[in-house]
């Protein structure tokens, strides 16, 4: 895996509630990574974000987890330089769209949903892995 060894986490919610509300909760659904001798780390070191994601409050979670914050602060300018980490996010996403029961929602049951939200982050970890799939 190309972003650092750090597993994909993802976490389903409704179309109405914002990204930014989930922060703490996907950082805390990733799983520990495993590989290195002694205890695995169980979050990642850094997270970082765009400008919604800027607050105090969200900064101080990041800290208090041991995570270092690269979050975009609201009153600056464009280039903030996460533009070069973001693409990683986006290309995650679009490869979870070429699954088609994911690009559009047709179940009704979020656990089903969520099933085949999983089994995609599977198949993306597996072929990121250089698996012949």
């Amino acid at each position: 895996m190309d972003g650092g060894g750090i597993p994909l986490a993802a976490i389903l919610t409704g179309g109405n509630r914002h990204d930014v509300t989930q922060l703490v909760p996907l950082v805390d659904a990733v799983p520990p990574v495993r590989g290195k001798v002694g205890r695995p780390r169980c979050r990642p070191d850094k997270v970082y974000g765009d400008r919604a994601y800027c607050s105090k409050a969200h900064r101080r979670q990041m800290w208090k987890r041991g995570i270092r914050p690269f979050l975009a602060h609201r009153a600056e300018e464009h280039g903030s330089g996460l533009g070069i980490h973001r693409w990683v996010v986006e290309r995650t996403i679009s490869w979870l769209h070429q699954f088609r029961r994911l690009r559009v929602r047709f179940e009704r049951r979020a656990d089903i949903h969520e099933a085949f939200l999983a089994i995609g982050c599977a198949i993306i970890c597996f072929r990121a892995l250089g698996s012949p799939l």
